[in-house]
C-alpha cells in the first residue's frame, strides 16, 4: 500500500496537482458569471472533471516534452522524469488519461464544449515547444489558461459570447506576466541553450518592466467586469484586494534580488485567483 501512495504521490507532484489553484478558480469565475450563480450540480461536477483532464494533459505532456531540456538545466535535473523516479510510460499515460477525461467531460457538457475542446488540446500541446522558437512562450502559456474561463462559459451557456473575452484577455496577461517572473530564474541557462524567452530577450529589469505593464493591464481588464456583468462593492473590494496584492509581489522582486521569487509566483498568484472568484461568487449572490 504505501509503494502504492508513493507512486501515486510522485505522479501527482509531476504535474504539480497542487498548482491546479492558478486556472480552476477563474474557471469557476466565468461559470459563475455565465450562470448569474451557482449552475446545476451535474454543469459544476463536469466542469472540475473537464479542468482536471485538461491541467493532467497539459503538465505530464509538459514533463514528456521537456524532459531532455529539465536533465541538462541544474534548477530542474531532479523533476521526476529525468531523475528517473517517473517512467515514461507513465507520463504518457496520465497524458492520454487527461485527454479522455476531458473529452468526456465535454461531451456531457454540450455539444459546442466537445467541438472546441480539441482547439483547446492543440494550445496545451504546442506550448512547451514554444520556447525552442518563440518569446512569445509566455503568452502562449497565458492563452492556455485562459481557456479556463471561456471554456466554462460554453459548459454553461452552450454557446459562444465575447462577453467572456476580457476575463479571458485578464488571465492570460495574469499568466504571462507570472510566468515572465518564473523564467528569471532559467536566465543564464536560457540563453546558454539558445532557448526563447523575455527575461533572455529583456534582461532582469526589463521582463520585471514588462511584467509590471501586463499586470497594470489585468487590473484595467478586472475593472471592465464591473459594467460589463453589473457587478457591484464586493467584486470591487476584490479588485482592489488583488492590486495589493500585486503590489506586493512585484515588491518581493527586485533586479538586485531574486531570492524571494518562489513566494512572488506560487504564493501570491494563487491567492489572487482565489480572491476573484470569490468577489465575483458573493457579488454575484449579494
Amino acid at each position: 500500500m504505501e509503494r502504492t501512495e508513493g507512486r501515486v504521490g510522485a505522479l501527482l507532484e509531476m504535474i504539480k496537482f497542487s498548482h491546479t489553484v492558478f486556472a480552476l478558480p477563474f474557471a469557476l469565475t466565468g461559470m459563475v458569471l455565465a450562470a448569474g450563480g451557482l449552475p446545476g450540480f451535474a454543469t459544476v461536477l463536469w466542469i472540475l472533471v473537464a479542468m482536471v483532464g485538461a491541467r493532467t494533459a497539459a503538465m505530464a505532456w509538459n514533463r514528456i516534452a521537456d524532459a531532455a531540456i529539465d536533465g541538462r538545466n541544474p534548477r530542474t535535473a531532479d523533476r521526476h522524469l529525468p531523475a528517473g523516479t517517473v517512467r515514461p510510460v507513465e507520463a504518457w499515460a496520465l497524458t492520454v488519461g487527461g485527454v479522455a477525461l476531458l473529452l468526456v467531460a465535454a461531451g456531457a457538457l454540450n455539444p459546442l464544449c466537445l467541438k472546441l475542446a480539441p482547439l483547446a488540446l492543440g494550445v496545451l500541446f504546442l506550448y512547451p515547444y514554444t520556447k525552442r522558437f518563440t518569446s512569445w512562450c509566455h503568452y502562449l502559456l497565458g492563452l492556455a489558461l485562459a481557456a479556463a474561463p471561456l471554456g466554462a462559459w460554453v459548459a454553461v451557456t452552450g454557446q459562444w459570447s465575447w462577453r467572456i473575452v476580457p476575463l479571458g484577455l485578464a488571465v492570460l496577461v495574469w499568466v504571462a506576466g507570472f510566468d515572465i517572473f518564473y523564467a528569471l530564474q532559467d536566465l543564464a541557462f536560457d540563453r546558454a541553450e539558445g532557448l526563447h524567452s523575455v527575461p533572455q530577450r529583456l534582461g532582469v529589469g526589463g521582463s520585471l518592466r514588462l511584467a509590471a505593464r501586463l499586470h497594470m493591464l489585468l487590473m484595467a481588464l478586472l475593472v471592465v467586469q464591473i459594467p460589463l456583468f453589473g457587478l457591484g462593492w464586493f467584486y470591487a473590494l476584490g479588485v482592489l484586494a488583488v492590486a495589493v496584492l500585486l503590489l506586493y509581489e512585484h515588491a518581493l522582486v527586485t533586479p538586485y534580488d531574486l531570492s524571494r521569487l518562489d513566494a512572488a509566483f506560487f504564493t501570491m498568484n494563487g491567492v489572487i485567483s482565489v480572491v476573484v472568484f470569490a468577489a465575483t461568487l458573493v457579488d454575484v449572490w449579494l
